[in-house]
């Protein structure tokens, strides 16, 4: 969730001064950037493959726990931190170098760790869960109570609140469970952010060159809808059966600032996909300054501008503050290790799990892709609008494998085809140009494979276990608590998920 925060009420003038200092921050950067202060510019970074990926936390009975303070104290891994609801946790997942078969090391330091938080949290009567979004979640989870103890969460919240005016609406139609079943619908009222709290994901971190990063953005954009498609692993929240990828619109709509007026005059909104194809980090920072008010403008004393003329390099506090309250699907980093600046590509489309090859394979196949459209001869973004590539998010994340995007050359494709006919082809080259081993090429796309084959994502499999014991004369209810139970075993089992059985 970013920066820690101290509880605080915001004046008028802090309000002013966090502008002032959010645009001079925005200023460094384009000084940075042009007089060469970036440690990675021009020469392309160590290959490293970073991560996070946030936990739910459920009971014996497969019922959230409102317990993170309790599994992070049995925990007692600085890895491990908490989340905006109770009944979270994140791993951070150190950098590894992206070579060789390094990546399979990291596949076992990951299992390694996650065997031993959740034998820890066993001892507390609770359980790690990897998955989108938990299927026993109800709406009274979402209670303002429920917020985690960190202040900056409940400041946040009441920020968000505050800017809107008004309870937060929460209303989607989902995909029909079955051939013959209707289209289920959760319409909703909430008084406090904790739905997004339901939204638990992977993200990716991938360090880059500043004259390289609008390339990795823009091919980032150009396949979450791809990504989200054949990764799903969302598909149901308060007892319904929604979308395949539902953290996409509740994520939405959960943190939206905007009363339904600011959003018929097209004010943007906070989780926010883009606009337009970008050609330089620059663009991104300045749309933050331009179009987002600041929900958490806490200032520091340094001036920004003062410390570059002073020949040291800035830690632009107000910038990354307030970059960390925009919440886009690629997020741009700016980060000072040891006094050198560098940035990251952030991506936040992919749902967490099912399983740690899961994970991997979902990570090696969107650092592959990239990778191979950047080097690719014309580049895709050149080829596309941008708002085919939104579109395509959406598509993907209401119909998973069922849907159709739109892609160069071929049109609309379905999104298995798509992955086995041109983009396995492009992440195995990417990988190979980042130098990743043949083992663990084969390993992980093999996975990405099977997915598109058997058609069988988190999202699918869910779906059909709950529609399988529904027919069999279970309620929604039990029905999702039997799923989740069985999901938990095979989580552990760790064999990918197009391999579990109903």
């Amino acid at each position: 969730m970013g920066e820690d925060v101290r509880r605080q009420q915001f004046t008028g003038a802090d309000r002013v001064r966090f502008r002032e200092r959010l645009a001079r921050g925005t200023e460094a950067i384009a000084r940075m950037l042009a007089d060469g202060l970036f440690t990675d510019q021009g020469r392309p970074p160590e290959p490293l493959l970073g991560m996070e990926v946030e936990l739910n936390l459920i009971d014996g009975a497969a019922n959230p726990a409102m317990a993170n303070a309790a599994v992070l104290e049995a925990i007692a891994d600085p890895d491990y931190q908490t989340e905006l609801g109770q009944f979270n946790i994140e791993i951070n997942v150190s950098p590894r170098p992206f070579v060789g078969g390094d990546t399979v090391t990291l596949e076992e330091a990951l299992r390694r760790s996650l065997n031993q938080a959740e034998a820890a949290a066993a001892g507390t009567g609770n359980h790690l869960v990897m998955v989108g979004m938990l299927p026993t979640l109800r709406t009274s989870h979402f209670a303002h109570h429920w917020i985690s103890a960190n202040p900056r969460y409940d400041l946040l919240n009441e920020q968000i609140f505050a800017a809107r005016g008004e309870d937060i609406e929460i209303d989607i139609l989902g995909v029909p469970l079955t051939e013959h079943a209707p289209a289920e619908r959760l319409h909703t009222t909430t008084d406090s952010i904790l739905p997004e709290a339901a939204c638990t994901s992977l993200q990716l971190h991938l360090r880059v060159a500043p004259e390289d990063f609008a390339d990795h953005w823009n091919a980032a954009q150009a396949i979450a809808g791809v990504q989200v498609a054949i990764a799903g692993n969302s598909p149901f929240l308060a007892g319904k059966a929604l979308w395949h990828e539902t953290r996409i619109p509740v994520f939405e709509q959960a943190t939206d600032t905007r009363p339904l007026e600011l959003k018929n005059q097209g004010v943007r909104p906070r989780v926010w996909f883009g606009e337009r194809w970008i050609t330089s980090i620059f663009d991104l920072f300045e749309e933050n300054t331009r179009y987002f008010p600041a929900l958490l403008p806490v200032s520091s004393e340094t001036d920004p501008l003062s410390v570059l003329d002073d020949g040291e390099i800035p830690a632009l506090d107000e910038l990354r503050l307030h970059n960390g309250t925009v919440y886009r699907w690629n997020r741009p980093v700016y980060d000072v290790v040891d006094g050198r600046a560098h940035l990251r590509v952030e991506n936040r489309v992919l749902p967490a799990g099912p399983s740690v090859v899961d994970v991997m394979a979902n990570a090696a196949f969107y650092y592959g892709t990239v990778r191979g459209l950047v080097e690719a001869d014309r580049p895709l973004w050149s080829q596309m609008s941008f708002d085919a590539a939104r579109e395509n998010l959406s598509l993907g994340a209401r119909h998973g494998f069922e849907g159709g995007l739109y892609w160069p050359d071929i049109g609309w494709a379905r999104p298995g085809e798509l992955v086995l006919r041109r983009l396995l082809e492009v992440a195995d080259r990417g990988l190979t140009s980042y130098g990743v081993s043949e083992a663990a090429k084969s390993r992980y796309l093999d996975v990405i494979a099977g997915r598109c084959v058997s058609g069988q994502t988190g999202a699918v499999w869910q779906r059909r276990a709950v529609a399988a014991r529904e027919e069999a004369g279970e309620s929604r209810d039990r029905a999702l608590h039997g799923m989740l139970t069985d999901y938990v075993t095979l989580m552990h089992e760790g064999e990918p998920v197009h391999t579990w059985p109903l």
